[in-house]
């Protein structure tokens, strides 16, 4: 009975919490959390995110509640800004992401699950971290969604790295490594990296978007592409991952041999030039990260103090080697014009430091863009900016009237007032335009003081009517107007349209379109084998197997039609040949595998001068297909000889070379002894020892594997019976061989008719499937 009574209270426990978390479950709602009507636009749902999240994060307010709300605020704004989720949230009353498909039934299953995952692993239960409304606050704060990413990361990407890591529900790695990664986030954060998380759960389509197809996963993102860390998650690993993807060319290795140079960079560059002075060997990762986000407008150096060579640049300079120290440099390389020393320096020291040394004294408009930064656009009358234009020849940067501009310039420094010049001669429109008379100043410098008044580039200005020499009296008429135009703005009388800045620095169209070719191949490489391989799989296997079998069905049938014409053609083919005569011959694609490279075959004579590098010392898996003849049938064989090999020029392995049977007889009958089924050379008393007949024979000799094959020449049909008559003589000849002189009266028999059959032994060659004599060594060749 108590056992009865018992299980009717855990019974009725049990429903007691499945409803508490329904009502819970029901009392949320993201519209009433943010503040936002149900016809609210995105537009003032991000607006509404924003100013909450300002309010709530719990690193501004302090209050207790201030995380959860934060939390509620968060997934509030999740829901409604995916259009997907809000339209299931407004019908249904969930934002499941299967809503639409099963209405009633789905969502009734979607509450008892959501009840189930609570109730057995819930933190406030068991303390167990693996729902995903209980997640750690410090992956709560940088969630990221697709739009997020897409219009905020990416672009912020082009100034610093970002490390993101890819999580999900139920993820034991992911609990493992949580103490790495936040040790890390908070090292390197601090540094000036971005920090990211996407629930893979929540957010399919980003996680899918930068390919991460299991969980746990870290990548870097530096200029919108994707790097995947592949290491040991722990703290050393992850901060080599980060450096790695800083390009490798920030920052410059600075010495006493060439720091004069490196300062002197600003003439071409048009940038202030940044030292840093510390005893580290290897640049910090602090400096490199700052030198990536100011890489547009500023040029970085690294001096080792603890190195011999650096001794000159401290003691010029009065650097204390004690304590880091930034030196930075403008137009004046004797002396920085701004520095900056303290032990453990903070990035955002160095981002104001740096902030306020990012031009010039007197930068050069290269671009509308430096244009739009130097001389902003009038907001107010409170906020107005002048800007004091110098318009030199090119050639007259370091003269004169340029060094006194430089000196006024840095004698008055103001707020409100920048300083500039422009090439005349590479700015003419820009520069006739505020010129209303340009002969009086041409090849001379002139100074207008203007003020942006729009966008469009409507400005007012004043030019000084003299040429600008430097001279004092031209100082003082300067000073004159600046301290007027401060007290009355209508000094600006004139006004004109500027046209737009040609864009000095820009590479050449051609080198444009290649790296915008380069960068549309990677994206698109990176697209199809990185982003989605998984999905691409199946069609590149379909396709590479397609060509696979395509190309060997053409390969295989090219090769048989080519031995089949061969053995059934065989008349023909020698007649064409023998009509053809000295004309090139022709061939067609069914009988050779790589088309002939020239208009003739190349034969060379085996000499003692060429045999070393013809035979002995060939190349691996090169042949020398020799020719075997004599003074009387040197020229006929040699023709039959070229029409027969002229089809297998096109292979750069086979070289064709000749030997001459008078001058070494001795050599050639050395080799033959080595062929099983050659004539067996006869003793010195044998009357026809000097008298056989090798001319037509061909040697196919590799010289790396010291064998050769063999070709013997076919008999004529007249030669036959001549042969049968003469058997006894013959009998002991198995190459099928015949004199030049016999004693049976056999007639001379056809010269050219000896290599009718070489093509198909070629063929053979080609294959591998004739019989190779091998030999100890070659012999000398007297």
């Amino acid at each position: 009975m108590e056992v009865k009574k018992l299980s009717i209270s855990w019974q009725f426990l049990i429903v007691l919490v499945l409803i508490l978390q329904i009502l819970s479950a029901l009392d949320f709602d993201p519209y009433r959390v943010l503040g936002v009507s149900r016809t609210a636009s995105q537009a003032d749902i991000k607006k509404a995110y924003k100013k909450l999240a300002r309010e709530w994060h719990p690193d501004k307010n302090k209050d207790p509640g201030a995380e959860d709300k934060f939390i509620q605020i968060s997934k509030a704004y999740e829901i409604l800004s995916n259009e997907e989720k809000r339209s299931n949230y407004d019908h249904y009353g969930d934002a499941g992401e299967n809503q639409g498909y099963q209405k009633q039934p789905q969502q009734r299953e979607y509450r008892f699950r959501h009840f189930h995952e609570n109730f057995y692993f819930d933190e406030s239960f068991f303390h167990f971290p693996f729902n995903s409304e209980r997640r750690d606050s410090i992956d709560e704060k940088y969630l990221l969604h697709f739009s997020h990413y897409v219009n905020e990361v990416v672009p912020d990407s082009f100034r610093k790295p970002y490390l993101i890591k890819i999580t999900s529900d139920w993820c034991f790695s992911c609990i493992h490594i949580e103490p790495v990664w936040k040790e890390v986030v908070q090292e390197l954060e601090g540094l000036g990296v971005g920090i990211g998380v996407v629930h893979a759960g929540y957010e399919r389509r980003l996680a899918h978007h930068l390919g991460a197809h299991s969980t746990p996963s870290i990548l870097g993102i530096i200029n919108g592409k994707i790097s995947f860390f592949h290491n040991a998650v722990v703290r050393e690993n992850l901060r080599q991952f980060v450096e790695s993807l800083l390009p490798g060319n920030l920052v410059e290795k600075v010495t006493n041999k060439n720091y004069v140079r490196f300062l002197s960079g600003w003439q071409q560059e048009n940038k202030p030039h940044v030292l840093l002075f510390d005893q580290m060997p290897a640049v910090p990762l602090l400096y490199k990260l700052t030198a990536f986000a100011y890489k547009d407008y500023l040029s970085f150096g690294y001096v080792h103090v603890g190195l011999r060579g650096a001794e000159e640049m401290t003691r010029q300079y009065n650097v204390n080697v004690y304590a880091p120290t930034i030196l930075i440099f403008k137009e004046h390389i004797n002396k920085p014009a701004d520095v900056i020393q303290a032990r453990g320096m903070k990035k955002q020291v160095i981002d104001d430091f740096i902030t306020q040394n990012k031009y010039l004294l007197a930068a050069r408009l290269t671009s509308q863009k430096f244009f739009h930064e130097l001389c902003p656009v009038k907001r107010s009358h409170r906020q107005r900016k002048y800007c004091v234009v110098l318009l030199t020849p090119e050639a007259a940067k370091l003269s004169k009237p340029f060094e006194a501009f430089l000196s006024f310039a840095l004698a008055n420094t103001q707020d409100t007032v920048r300083f500039v010049h422009v090439y005349s001669d590479r700015q003419q429109e820009f520069a006739s335009t505020l010129l209303s008379d340009i002969d009086p100043f041409r090849g001379k410098s002139a100074v207008s003081i203007l003020e942006r008044r729009t966008t469009g580039g409507r400005v007012v200005y004043k030019t000084l009517e003299a040429p600008w020499t430097g001279s004092e009296s031209d100082k003082f008429t300067l000073l004159g107007y600046l301290d007027q135009l401060r007290r009355d703005p209508a000094l600006l009388s004139s006004e004109a349209v500027l046209p737009d800045l040609t864009d000095e620095l820009a590479p050449i169209f051609l080198l444009r379109w290649f790296y915008s070719a380069s960068d549309y191949i990677s994206d698109c490489w990176d697209s199809v084998f990185h982003n989605n391989w998984r999905e691409m799989m199946p069609l590149l296997s379909l396709v590479f197997s397609a060509l696979f079998i395509l190309f060997g069905t053409v390969i295989v049938q090219a090769f048989s039609d080519s031995n089949d014409e061969r053995e059934s053609n065989p008349p023909d083919k020698e007649e064409a040949h023998e009509k053809a005569g000295k004309t090139e011959p022709t061939f067609t694609k069914e009988n050779s595998s790589k088309l002939p490279k020239k208009g003739f075959v190349e034969v060379t004579e085996l000499t003692d001068v060429t045999y070393t590098s013809n035979l002995v010392r060939l190349r691996p898996g090169h042949m020398n297909v020799v020719l075997i003849l004599s003074g009387s049938t040197k020229a006929s064989l040699l023709q039959k000889f070229a029409l027969e090999v002229y089809t297998f020029t096109g292979s750069s392995c086979l070289h064709f070379s000749f030997l001459s049977l008078d001058k070494h007889r001795e050599w050639l009958e050395y080799l033959l002894e080595f062929a099983q089924d050659a004539a067996p050379i006869p003793n010195q008393y044998d009357k026809h020892f000097m008298e056989r007949d090798y001319t037509g024979y061909v040697l196919a000799l590799n010289g790396h594997k010291k064998y050769f094959c063999l070709f013997k020449p076919q008999k004529a049909v007249e030669e036959e019976a001549a042969v049968g008559s003469c058997g006894d003589l013959d009998s002991s000849l198995h190459l099928g061989e015949t004199r030049g002189k016999s004693s049976c009266g056999l007639g001379p028999r056809p010269i050219k008719g000896k290599l009718s059959k070489l093509s198909l032994w070629m063929e053979r060659l080609l294959e591998g499937s004739l019989q190779r004599f091998y030999i100890p060594s070659w012999p000398e060749l007297d």
